[in-house]
């Protein structure tokens, strides 16, 4: 199963606030393939969703350190792949075993790594709108049998976001 709704944000906090939203629906396991330019929301999104996931520390981007873990109400795990290579680096940081530690699962970049990623997951794609600097397109595809049943309630929660 895949479906996919298109959604605008005009701010980072109107970002953050996304990500708090569909944060509600996260599950421990579930993982969030983040795809983007450099500097389009990715870890503002993330920022978002970690503090509804209760996470208090501060959020930054694990660009240069690859992956930071937070503690949280649920853990929460934030990957950058962009500097990796190849997908063979990826399995080589541990990525199998960050999928089965029970955390929520952030992967910026992630659709470079699709094939690694799990049957059930969710996409977050965000675009810069060349006409509004702060504003961003954003596309949630959810991917599996395990999103199926969160479907409406994604749909609800995004709502306010429709584009």
């Amino acid at each position: 199963m895949e479906r996919a709704v298109d959604l605008v944000t005009t701010s980072a906090g109107d970002t953050r606030a996304l990500g708090a939203s569909i944060a509600e629906l996260l599950e421990p396991g579930d993982v969030v393939a983040l795809a983007g330019d450099l500097g389009s929301g990715k870890t503002t999104f993330v920022q978002g969703s970690a503090q509804t996931l209760g996470v208090s520390d501060q959020v930054v981007s694990p660009t240069f350190t690859l992956v930071r873990e937070y503690a949280g109400t649920v853990p929460v795990t934030h990957v950058d792949v962009y500097r990796l290579d190849r997908l063979q680096d990826v399995l080589d940081l541990g990525f199998d075993d960050y999928l089965d530690a029970g955390a929520v699962v952030f992967v910026e970049w992630g659709d470079v790594i699709e094939g690694l990623l799990p049957e059930s997951w969710i996409g977050v794609r965000l675009s810069e709108d060349e006409a509004h600097e702060e504003r961003r397109r954003v596309t949630v595809t959810v991917h599996g049998r395990a999103w199926a049943a969160r479907w409406e309630r994604l749909e609800a929660a995004t709502a306010g976001w429709a584009g």
